[in-house]
């Protein structure tokens, strides 16, 4: 299977925690293993971020946790349950996934499993972003509004895992606002998500077989 996929961009090995511990109430059912083309949401953001070439790809579950492995059985992706994954916020799942990731990953992508829409060329300007300005947080960002997924080197990796809960994501990317490396992109697709039924129809793919 994994012939299929670029090999790792550069020597600066990158990676890849994919957030899919949600319990999807806004959606009424679980939003992770909806259709979507000929596979589901959460493979699709796994296949985009192997087609990216991408060295390690970790999906971390919560909600739904054994439908979610299913859906990714196929891919060579790993997967780790947080078990706190009731919380209202994603901090802990991100450092689950951190946690898991081979030592020679020097920087991650923090990806969302509800972000079908995520595109390889945005997946590999965020990789080239990080070679060319060794910014620890390079975000992208549409119209002046950042979005995922985001880059976060191992070098302050220690600091996401310092943080407990009430602090969030956002509390530690405003905690290093000052390192961050803005990437203008020319998609909205990094601003898009699927909170509700109404999002999923909108966005979804139209597949006729």
């Amino acid at each position: 299977m994994s012939s299929l996929y670029s090999q790792p961009i550069t020597p600066k090995r990158i990676g890849a925690v994919v957030l899919a511990a949600g319990q999807s109430r806004r959606m009424g059912q679980p939003k992770m293993v909806l259709p979507w083309g000929q596979t589901t949401v959460i493979a699709r953001v796994a296949e985009v971020l192997l087609e990216a070439g991408l060295a390690e790809v970790i999906v971390v579950t919560g909600g739904s946790y054994t439908d979610v492995e299913t859906a990714l059985q196929h891919l060579p992706v790993q997967t780790i349950f947080n078990p706190q994954y009731t919380g209202n916020d994603m901090l802990r799942s991100l450092q689950v996934g951190l946690g898991k990731h081979h030592e020679n990953i020097q920087a991650t992508l923090v990806a969302l499993g509800d972000q079908p829409q995520i595109e390889v060329d945005t997946v590999r300007a965020l990789a080239e972003a990080y070679q060319e300005t060794g910014s620890p947080l390079i975000i992208p960002s549409f119209n002046n509004r950042r979005g995922h997924p985001w880059l976060v080197s191992r070098t302050i990796w220690p600091n996401v895992f310092a943080l407990d809960a009430p602090a969030t994501l956002r509390d530690f990317l405003n905690q290093h606002r000052d390192q961050i490396h803005y990437l203008t992109v020319t998609t909205p697709s990094i601003l898009k998500d699927l909170d509700t039924p109404a999002d999923y129809d909108r966005e979804r793919p139209d597949f006729t077989g």
